[in-house]
């Protein structure tokens, strides 16, 4: 999962973004408002985190010019702890939900996975569980029929996706472009290796192949 993160204060951030790749979480950083308006707009993230005392273009316009575009990308809001009035126009704005500073990064990163979650229509889900298999996002491995398997930071990143998009026909390209961030280099090669080592640790139908398409999850180990 690709992730914005739009913060101008470069200690946190720097804390965020580590805690969150840690996670298993592609993330690109912004400071500055005015670029967040283009590149949240032109990449497929698949959540943005924002802050919303943000020099050149204030959070909530960032917001504001987003929601007025169409884009329906998931925001996650950081605010003063006292400023109950910004949560409020946030929210107002559009935002799916906010967080108050100073906030502990477990509770960033149980905001993170339900958005996501709510995103795909999964919202009533503690844990993520798809066609037989439960991931735990925490340990990152997975488990069928209560016995671990455990996975690479690599597959638990590309079988998370799979997840949280079952049955969707998935191409090399889309997978790449929310799997890694910016900076990184992609190459379908890579991808297809990570989806073989699933294979054979989960079954080999558990993913399915569509030539010239792309994969598809469907979750059945026979």
């Amino acid at each position: 999962m690709r992730l914005l993160l739009v913060e101008d204060n470069v200690p946190l951030a720097d804390e965020l973004i580590q805690g969150l790749q840690r996670q298993g979480y592609a993330v690109d950083w912004l400071a500055d408002g005015r670029d967040a308006v283009h590149q949240g707009s032109s990449e497929p993230y698949d959540l943005i985190i924002l802050d919303l005392g943000l020099p050149g273009l204030s959070g909530l316009d960032v917001l504001a010019q987003w929601r007025a575009s169409g884009l329906a990308t998931p925001v996650l809001i950081l605010t003063a702890r006292s400023s109950w009035a910004e949560r409020i126009e946030g929210l107002k704005a559009g935002a799916d939900d906010y967080l108050s500073k100073p906030f502990h990064p477990e509770e960033l990163q149980l905001r993170v996975q339900s958005l996501l979650r709510r995103a795909r229509g999964l919202a009533n889900q503690t844990t993520l569980e798809a066609a037989g298999l439960q991931l735990d996002e925490g340990r990152q491995c997975v488990m069928r029929d209560g016995v671990d398997i455990q996975l690479t930071a690599a597959e638990f990143r590309l079988l998370r996706y799979f997840m949280l998009h079952p049955q969707q026909i998935l191409s090399k390209s889309h997978l790449a472009e929310h799997l890694y961030d910016g900076e990184t280099e992609r190459d379908s090669n890579v991808l297809e290796v990570h989806v073989n080592h699933l294979r054979r640790k989960l079954g080999r139908s558990v993913i399915e192949t569509r030539r010239g398409q792309g994969y598809r999850y469907a979750g059945s180990s026979e």
